[in-house]
């Protein structure tokens, strides 16, 4: 089983980045990702685009409908994954699909052994109805597919322990209600205790999104006991800078990854490939 955010060193948090797959397209979303492996980011979240989000801000309902646009379908980040996965030194694969788009048409069975087969480390299903919940857990561990869960910060302590005992990769604790890219009102410092209860009854790492946008923020996160921070709409944004702008992917994405005080730690470290 993949393990997520447990090599990291330095005062921040881990980190996972999320993108859309098909945007930007399979082969420069290959040199992104190589990137990452490089500057020490721990998790690639990778999303199979699908239209009409509603729990999406803009940003990221601009990012899938370019990649729709494209064509991009589940196979293509399928296949994107497993020519992708041998090439990693660390970073993890964790892939997002949408239940009605990506997971029902194919029956959730077959979904996951696909997701497994592609080499993905993870799997987190958007709008998974409740109802369905321990059918869809207990495919994916027939599969050896680890799984990740979701809570708001804001939801009942009941909710919250469900989603820190059913993980098998991580948990994601949501820190704002609303729309992606949405930061808590009063900062990530008043979610400590949030945190300490997932962790109590979770034998995974937790981390903390939404709204994350600066190395400040990632401070906090580390500060309130988090093994990791959730960075979506910010890294959308630098992506979709670099398309307005015709500034070069990799140097732009570079230049926010280094703002964020993320640099090459597997370098400093001594290790090479």
């Amino acid at each position: 089983m993949a393990e997520f955010f447990t090599a990291r060193s330095g005062d921040g948090p881990g980190l996972a980045v999320f993108v859309t797959g098909g945007d930007p397209p399979p082969n420069r979303l290959a040199e992104l990702a190589i990137l990452l492996d490089e500057r020490g980011v721990d998790c690639l979240e990778l999303a199979v685009p699908f239209p009409g989000s509603v729990t999406d801000g803009p940003v990221l309902r601009r990012s899938a409908q370019r990649a729709l646009r494209r064509g991009t379908d589940l196979a293509e980040v399928l296949a994107f994954v497993a020519q992708i996965r041998p090439r990693l030194r660390r970073l993890r694969i964790a892939l997002l699909a949408d239940w009605s788009h990506s997971v029902r048409p194919m029956g959730d069975a077959e979904f996951v052994r696909r997701v497994a087969d592609s080499g993905a480390d993870g799997l987190l299903v958007h709008a998974l109805p409740p109802r369905l919940r321990e059918r869809h857990l207990a495919q994916a561990a027939d599969v050896g597919l680890p799984v990740v869960t979701t809570c708001y910060a804001t939801s009942p302590p009941a909710v919250r322990a469900v989603a820190a005992r059913d993980a098998t990769a991580y948990v994601y604790v949501v820190a704002a209600y609303g729309r992606s890219g949405t930061a808590p009102a009063g900062g990530y410092a008043g979610l400590g205790s949030v945190v300490a209860a997932v962790r109590a009854g979770s034998s995974v790492p937790v981390a903390v999104g939404f709204g994350v946008r600066t190395r400040a923020d990632l401070l906090q996160i580390r500060a309130i006991g988090a093994d990791a921070a959730v960075v979506g709409t910010a890294a959308v944004q630098a992506i979709e800078r670099t398309e307005r702008t015709g500034q070069d992917l990799l140097a732009g994405f570079d230049t926010f990854l280094r703002s964020m005080g993320i640099v090459d730690q597997l370098s400093e470290e001594g290790t090479h490939r």
